[in-house]
């Protein structure tokens, strides 16, 4: 025999009595107000900085490096303020490690939409991230990211990776770093220390360019929203830069497996930074 369930103002009472809610509970409500106003804040910054864009074209038409700087303030702010809205706080170690007087190659694990925006708040030079050559679709979105030094990768026609590869290496003599995530695409493995496989070619810029490699490690990124999409979590992050180190300096074996290498080096910051998250609950 079946029995219908009492519906109540906040739930289901089952004919056993239990109650079941049929409603999310107040930590869901505000994860999900955080990410509703998150994406309501981009929409309305791409649509409300036309006329700013517009500006900055014409700016970087006669001096390209005030562009550069005006809308990297512009992103930076931005991004302060996305992350304030979702409750993230972010620790920073190494930032000593960075070089002042040249530009690098920044790679770093990647687990994150985050990651970016993290990246961009706590680095102090011009710096462009190496994104996906699909990010062109987006207008508005895509023209931001061009103001601020970014590269799209074509993953699939190696040709046209070439000439990406080939721009960042113009970018870096030029003074703008450039940071890339080697594991091709965000990391959704549980443990972050299984980390995909590096690809070997993605330190060439480096290499090519005779600057340092600065090893990245962040956690505490995937659970702002990757981890329980859709909503949006506070979390602490900690963005760690590693001892900087040129891939022409390194033993031949190394400098073969250079992608390799460097992993090796974030996994080891990494296991630190969880050794480090796990005595803050004894």
């Amino acid at each position: 025999m079946f029995h219908e369930a009492q519906g109540g103002a906040d739930g289901l009472v089952l004919p056993n009595g239990r109650k079941i809610s049929i409603l999310p509970d107040r930590k869901e409500m505000k994860a999900m107000i955080r990410f509703i106003l998150v994406s309501l804040s981009v929409i309305l910054f791409l649509v409300l900085s036309i006329p700013i864009l517009i500006i900055e074209w014409f700016i970087g038409k006669t001096n390209p490096e005030k562009r550069d700087w005006q809308s990297l303030n512009i992103v930076k702010g931005m991004f302060r303020y996305l992350l304030a809205l979702t409750g993230v706080t972010v620790t920073v170690k190494g930032a000593e490690n960075i070089p002042t007087k040249t530009a690098v190659l920044f790679v770093g694990n990647h687990r994150s939409y985050f990651d970016i925006l993290v990246g961009y708040v706590t680095v102090p030079s011009l710096t462009g991230f190496v994104a996906k050559k699909e990010m062109l679709r987006y207008p508005l979105l895509k023209d931001w990211m061009r103001n601020v030094n970014c590269l799209f990768l074509d993953r699939v026609n190696m040709k046209e990776g070439l000439k990406t590869i080939l721009t960042g290496i113009e970018k870096v003599k030029h003074g703008i770093s450039i940071w890339i995530f080697p594991e091709g695409t965000r990391n959704r493995n549980k443990d972050v220390l299984e980390m995909l496989p590096f690809k070997e070619g993605s330190l060439k810029i480096a290499e090519k360019a005779g600057c340092p490699v600065v090893p990245v490690a962040i956690t505490g990124t995937a659970e702002i929203f990757e981890s329980h999409i859709p909503f949006m979590k506070p979390s602490h992050v900690i963005i760690e830069f590693g001892t900087p180190f040129y891939v022409k300096e390194l033993e031949p074996e190394k400098k073969k497996f250079a992608g390799a290498y460097t992993r090796d080096i974030i996994k080891g910051m990494l296991e630190d930074q969880l050794e480090e998250r796990e005595s803050w609950k004894a």
